[in-house]
């Protein structure tokens, strides 16, 4: 019966898996402004997970759908390194940088600096004008600090050391949107956060089609 219904839903699992797979090619051909090895670790993805896809094996239709329920929303999380190579220091403008930009809950924000040097504190309406921490606000300092975005609506940044804020213009201000629930199609123009959603996104992805395969192969 199992065998049976895999037969049945594997059209709609092979569609989306070539879309998938048009898109990480799409991305990884408008990839040419980034790094090489950012480009080499794509192709060698490709070439790894598209191996997966066909390995075969005994297993139960009902874990193949709870892994793919379970496995698709957290794939879309996206990371972004704020500031991107420039990292978070002085004299940079971080809402040029975030200008253009989607964050959803559920996406992680980086902040990369010299630990010592500068911190990260979070910040409200109020106290965010004023180069001031929130009142329960509490330092963050490792110089690798990871924030994921749990909730929506408007979020504040800043880092309190001497006068980085006021004068250095150390600060972000950000929007959080809903959850993504379903990958966006691909943009004209590819950023680093989209190109590391769809390797994200098209790993985890692959893997859920070999469970198919699976299943049809039993």
């Amino acid at each position: 019966m199992a065998q049976k219904i895999a037969m049945q839903t594997w059209p709609a699992f092979s569609n989306l898996y070539k879309l998938t797979l048009d898109y990480l090619n799409e991305c990884i051909s408008q990839a040419s402004s980034f790094k090489e090895k950012k480009k080499e670790h794509l192709s060698l993805s490709l070439q790894i997970t598209s191996s997966l896809f066909f390995a075969m094996a005994s297993t139960n239709l009902l874990v193949a759908v709870a892994l793919i329920s379970a496995i698709i929303v957290p794939a879309l999380a996206t990371e972004f390194i704020v500031g991107d190579d420039n990292g978070w220091r002085t004299n940079f403008d971080y809402q040029t940088w975030a200008a253009g930009k989607e964050f959803h809950v559920g996406d992680k924000l980086i902040f990369k600096y010299s630990a010592g040097v500068h911190n990260v504190h979070r910040a409200d309406s109020v106290s965010f004008p004023n180069c001031a921490p929130s009142a329960t606000s509490v330092a963050l300092t490792t110089g690798n600090d990871v924030i994921t975005l749990s909730s929506e609506g408007k979020k504040w940044y800043i880092c309190t050391k001497a006068s980085h804020c006021a004068t250095g213009n150390m600060k972000l201000a950000i929007t959080v949107l809903p959850q993504m629930e379903s990958p966006a199609p691909a943009p004209p123009a590819v950023s680093a956060a989209t190109v590391h959603r769809a390797s994200t996104y098209f790993a985890w992805i692959t893997a859920a089609f070999g469970a198919i395969m699976m299943i049809i192969a039993a």
